[in-house]
């Protein structure tokens, strides 16, 4: 019975040293706990609700900013790809240029001088040289009365008649003009064409050159028929490329 006795105060010491213990350490280590009041946790609230505001303004911001880059990098490659076309028109002739250059007249001597001579049709041979001339002295574009000169231009005589690209060059005086780079370039082309050869070679066969002094704004019109292109077959694409 003793020891029955003995056995139940230990038991009863261990609990109440364990509930000791417990009691002690949630003193030692309160729970925190928010002690802002009801003013203090509206102004947090405010200050995180202005911060998701700020935070959504500039996202919103940046995606704008991504948007308008698109967009302008967008419009650049289609400014760029219409100046290309532009471009290549114009140097394959089909659309009107201005720019500095001089203006050739070419027409016949005074019929004084002719002797009693006919007046004679102009020679391709004239015509083309004299085009040689001003592309090698820096022409960039041409026109010979009223028809714009290209790559494929063809001038030659049919029938007794010199023509370009089929117009007849029987009314004059037959009128050239010549686009050059700038107007440096229409001077120093004036210059030469004031000392070229060909003045003498127009006249032999009675025919006159009047050079204009250099202009700023000459315009050349744009090729009038449509062009032809031969020989020219679709590129095979490589599978995969």
């Amino acid at each position: 019975m003793g020891q029955k006795r003995y056995f139940s105060i230990t038991i009863i010491t261990i609990i109440i040293g364990f509930m000791i213990a417990v009691q002690y350490q949630s003193v030692k280590e309160p729970v925190v706990r928010d002690t802002r009041d009801t003013s203090q946790l509206r102004e947090d609230l405010v200050k995180e609700k202005e911060l998701y505001l700020s935070l959504i303004r500039e996202i919103r911001s940046n995606e704008e900013k991504l948007e308008k880059y698109e967009t302008e990098r967008s419009q650049s490659k289609e400014q760029i790809l219409k100046e290309t076309l532009n471009e290549l028109k114009e140097e394959a002739g089909l659309s009107e240029v201005e720019g500095p250059g001089i203006v050739i007249n070419i027409e016949h001597v005074d019929e004084d001088l002719l002797l009693g001579k006919q007046v004679s049709a102009i020679s391709p041979y004239l015509i083309q040289r004299l085009v040689n001339e001003l592309n090698q002295y820096g022409a960039n574009q041409i026109s010979i009365a009223g028809q714009r000169l290209i790559n494929s231009s063809v001038i030659r005589d049919i029938n007794g008649q010199t023509k370009v690209d089929g117009y007849s060059l029987d009314s004059f005086p037959i009128e050239l003009k010549v686009v050059v780079e700038n107007i440096d370039a229409a001077k120093k082309l004036y210059n030469r064409m004031e000392v070229s050869s060909s003045a003498e070679d127009f006249f032999i066969d009675n025919f006159r050159l009047t050079i204009s002094e250099p202009e700023s704004g000459l315009t050349i019109p744009a090729y009038k028929d449509s062009l032809k292109i031969r020989h020219m077959e679709l590129a095979e694409t490589e599978k995969g490329g």
